[in-house]
C-alpha cells in the first residue's frame, strides 16, 4: 500500500473523524493551523495531525486534499486551494448542490487538479457501519484507498461529478428538512395553545414520537447555524431538478432563527426554542 500525505481543510467534528480513518489506513494527515479556532486546534493535537502553517505549505506537501467545511464556504476554499497552486487530488466532501459540485469540478479540471465529488451521510465516523462517504468521479477509487481501514465506509456510485452530492442532498432533504418542519409545527401549536394536546395525540398507542420530536428539535439548535447553508443547497438542488424549492427555503429560515443557540453553553429547553420561533414567526 502506498503511504499518502493527506491534507484536511478543516478538521472540525466531522473532518477530524475522516482524518482518523485516513490515519488508521496508514497515511500521514496534515492540517493548517493558521486562523483556526481553539476547538479545532485541540482536536488536531489530540489526534496527532501534522501542523503546517499555511495553505501553500499544505498544497506543496500533500498529494491529496480533503475539504470538509460549511456548505457556503466550499467554493471559496476550493478557489483558495487552486490559488495556492495545488496539483494533486481534491475531494470535496461538503453538503453542496450537484450544480455547485460540477462547477467546482470544472475549476479543478481547468487547473489540472484531479477532482472527486463526495457526500457524507451519518455523524462523525467513529464506529464501523455508521457513516458513509459516497463518491463519484473518475478518480473516486483513489479516495477509497485513503480510508480503506475505516471506520469510515466508502461507496463509489459512478463517474459523473455531482452524483454523490445529489444523493447527500436528497438524503438530508428528509432528515434535516423534517426536523425543521417539526420546529415549525411545535411553534405553531404552542402559539395556538394546543401543543400539549398535539403531543398527547402523538403519544397515543404507546408511540414515542412526541418525545423523539422534542429531542430532535432541541438537538438541532446546536448545528442550526450549519444547516442554513445546507437547506439553501438542497433548495438549489430541487430547483435544478424541476421540483418546488420553497419547503427547504423555509427550512433554512427556521434554522437561521435558531442559529444563535450555537453560542449557548447548554442545550436550550423546548420552551426557549419555541419562544424564539413564535416571536419571529408570529409577532
Amino acid at each position: 500500500m502506498t503511504k499518502l500525505k493527506i491534507g484536511f481543510l478543516h478538521p472540525g467534528a466531522m473532518g477530524i473523524s475522516l482524518a482518523a480513518s485516513a490515519q488508521n489506513s496508514g497515511h500521514t494527515v496534515y492540517w493548517v493551523s493558521a486562523g483556526r479556532s481553539r476547538q479545532t486546534q485541540a482536536r488536531a493535537v489530540e489526534h496527532n495531525l501534522v501542523e503546517l502553517r499555511s495553505l501553500s505549505e499544505l498544497c506543496e506537501t500533500c498529494s491529496v486534499i480533503v475539504c470538509v467545511c460549511p456548505p457556503h464556504a466550499a467554493e471559496k476554499v476550493a478557489r483558495q486551494t487552486l490559488e495556492a497552486s495545488f496539483e494533486g487530488l481534491y475531494l470535496d466532501a461538503n453538503a453542496i448542490a450537484p450544480q455547485r459540485a460540477k462547477h467546482i469540478g470544472r475549476l479543478m479540471d481547468e487547473a489540472g487538479v484531479k477532482f472527486v465529488d463526495g457526500g457524507i451521510i451519518g455523524g462523525p465516523a467513529w464506529e464501523p457501519g455508521k457513516t458513509w462517504l459516497y463518491l463519484s468521479g473518475e478518480y473516486a477509487e483513489r479516495v477509497t484507498a485513503c480510508f480503506s481501514a475505516g471506520p469510515l465506509e466508502t461507496c463509489i456510485i459512478g463517474e459523473e461529478i455531482g452524483r454523490a452530492s445529489a444523493l447527500k442532498m436528497c438524503f438530508a432533504a428528509y432528515t434535516k428538512g423534517t426536523t425543521a418542519l417539526l420546529c415549525a409545527i411545535l411553534a405553531a401549536a404552542e402559539e395556538l395553545g394546543v401543543r400539549t394536546d398535539l403531543q398527547r395525540q402523538w403519544s397515543r398507542n404507546e408511540s414515542d414520537f412526541a418525545d423523539n420530536a422534542v429531542s430532535r428539535v432541541k438537538r438541532a439548535t446546536v448545528k442550526a447555524w450549519r444547516f442554513i447553508g445546507e437547506m439553501d443547497e438542497i433548495a438549489a438542488t430541487f430547483a435544478g431538478a424541476g421540483v418546488p424549492a420553497g419547503f427547504h427555503e423555509a427550512a433554512g429560515e427556521i434554522y437561521r432563527r435558531l442559529a444563535h443557540f450555537k453560542a449557548e453553553p447548554e442545550q436550550p429547553s423546548l420552551e426557549e426554542v419555541l419562544d424564539v420561533l413564535v416571536c419571529d414567526l408570529f409577532e
